[in-house]
């Protein structure tokens, strides 16, 4: 059946695709001129600050409006950071420290760092609860394990990014959390009643709506009480009936890569899986890393053959397309109305200006004429919209300004990343009685939304040596010879949901001066006979630093440039 060229043109205007390499390809930008919405960066498209800046200006030549997205999540998924981690602390360490003004200034400075590098839609923040530690793909990206925490910090964190002009995308709906499955590998399934999900997955989400948030991002999990047999990303009682009529959001439902096995194995394809998620309510539909020309065509003849056919309704291909339309023109706006960033010599970094706020943020943010309600009234027996704030917290004390005199924007960038870490690090003992020991790295792989990002103490040590192990293939015998005398600090991720980094780990303890470094999702675990145990909530460049401070491994302060 030939495809319809105004439909395959509508359908275009749905789709975020990506390409390789630090300079878009001829096909990506033709795309955008025949009607893509945009495209997603990922690291490999982030090389210098100059680069990424020209890359998002010949994109915007295609089409002025074009929607430009990254996964910027600061701590442990960071994409202007891919080469040497990120400047500013993740979720989790930002929950830990529980200060709202902290979480706005924070997320103002990554937004701040994306508006100069001229990208437009933040796929950030992660909302979701972790109510499971074991969760392989959220964990340190959260905020924290409780509802009412998490759902604050998204208000300040939404607050904050979209006050440097950048859309936010709170992820991932109804809530990633309490999964021991990585929805890019397999579909997750979270077998809850509906007040249970209420109660502890969906406030943040109504939170999100209330902070105004211009996008919410779909999750490919399926929760048989709401979604039934299939992911949420392709349930209309999610999309439309809960986020939509319930919590009356009205702005982008914007999917998670369609590419990830939780959504093309449940719908036999990727295409198929961008039917799907339209005839359900998605209205951008990010298609993965891995895409091409013909990739993204195959997708548009199929939602355009699917209107042709009846599977799916021209009227709902219209309003997706519309309601994109409507956020690259607020993002447009943005552009025009806000003045321009200081530029930085670290990619996408720059100085920001933020007034702190007096004592507590407000979880609301009016919005623009006709766009996103900041008010959502709950129905009996609803969660509110509107969360309280925690008591008895105080605003932080430090807030992000422009750079002064001889200072780079980097620099102040890394001072703030370096106060959420001091303020999220927990220490117990005397780290820094543990004089000039050998620091070893326990080898812990990388989640498929991380990416290979580098992470640990290593670029604070100086002379102090530091080793690589896999715990599964070196004994504590082997670790305390090669300290020759010398303390240990046992750097890890999760050390003690790995058994053979945890027997590793509570072996030395029990026969050597060791402290541990756990960069990962805390637990109430600790090896007997540590002489110190931090915590840091997260592998991020700040976090490491404070780390190696704490253990008074630093010489000279290190500014990110």
């Amino acid at each position: 059946m030939a495809i319809d060229p105004g439909l395959r043109r509508l359908a275009l205007r749905t789709l975020l695709a990506a390409f390789p390499g630090t300079s878009a390809p001829d096909w990506a930008l033709d795309l955008l001129a025949d009607g893509l919405a945009g495209h997603t960066l990922f690291g490999t498209n982030v090389g210098s600050s100059d680069e990424l800046s020209q890359l998002t200006a010949r994109l915007r030549s295609a089409r002025p409006d074009a929607l430009i997205a990254i996964d910027e999540e600061g701590g442990d998924v960071t994409r202007l950071g891919h080469r040497t981690g990120s400047p500013y602390p993740g979720n989790a360490a930002l929950g830990a420290a529980d200060d709202l003004d902290l979480t706005r200034q924070v997320y103002a400075a990554i937004g701040a760092d994306l508006a100069t590098a001229g990208v437009n839609l933040d796929l950030a923040p992660t909302v979701d609860v972790n109510s499971v530690a074991e969760n392989p793909i959220i964990g340190t990206r959260s905020f924290g394990a409780d509802p009412g925490l998490v759902a604050r910090h998204t208000g300040a964190a939404i607050a904050g990014l979209q006050s440097a002009g950048v859309a936010a995308c709170a992820k991932h709906f109804p809530g990633h959390g309490a999964t021991v499955t990585d929805s890019h590998l397999d579909l997750p399934t979270v077998d809850v009643p509906l007040p249970v999900l209420r109660e502890r997955d969906l406030p943040p989400f109504a939170a999100a709506v209330a902070a105004g948030a211009r996008a919410v991002m779909s999750a490919h999990i399926r929760v048989p009480a709401l979604t039934g047999d299939g992911p949420a990303t392709f349930s209309r009682a999610a999309l439309q009936g809960l986020l939509r009529d319930e919590y009356g959001f009205a702005g982008v439902i914007v999917t998670d890569a369609l590419e990830m096995r939780g959504a093309a194995g449940a719908a036999g394809g990727i295409p198929q899986a961008a039917v799907a998620a339209l005839a359900a309510g998605a209205d951008l539909l990010c298609i993965g890393a891995e895409v091409d020309r013909e990739l993204v065509l195959a997708v548009a003849d199929e939602v355009a053959a699917a209107v042709g056919d009846g599977r799916l309704a021209v009227v709902r291909l219209e309003q997706a397309a519309a309601r994109n339309a409507d956020l690259a023109a607020w993002a447009a706006h943005q552009r025009i109305t806000r003045p321009a960033a200081t530029t930085a010599t670290a990619p996408g970094r720059t100085a920001v200006t933020v007034p702190p706020a007096p004592g507590r943020i407000s979880a609301t943010v009016p919005p623009a004429p006709d766009r996103i309600p900041a008010t959502v009234p709950p129905a009996p027996d609803r969660i509110p919209a509107t969360v309280p704030p925690a008591p008895d917290r105080t605003a932080a004390t430090v807030a992000t300004t422009s750079a002064a005199p001889g200072r780079t924007a980097a620099t102040t960038s890394a001072e703030l990343g370096r106060t959420a870490a001091r303020r999220a690090l927990l220490v117990e003992g005397d780290p820094a009685a543990l004089a000039a020991p050998l620091v070893v790295q326990l080898g812990s792989g990388y989640s498929i939304a991380e990416g290979k990002l580098p992470w640990g103490l290593r670029p604070f040590l100086g002379a102090v040596e530091q080793i690589d192990v896999n715990a599964a293939e070196t004994s504590a015998d082997e670790l305390i010879a090669r300290a020759a005398g010398r303390p240990i600090v046992l750097v890890g991720r999760r050390v003690h949901q790995a058994a053979a980094s945890r027997e590793l780990a509570e072996k030395l303890a029990a026969a050597w001066p060791v402290a541990v470094v756990e960069m990962g999702w805390p637990s109430t675990w600790r090896p007997d006979g540590a002489r110190a145990f931090l915590v840091t909530h997260g592998a991020s460049l700040a976090s490491a630093e404070v780390a190696a401070a704490a253990l008074g491994l630093i010489t000279e302060r290190y500014d990110g440039v």
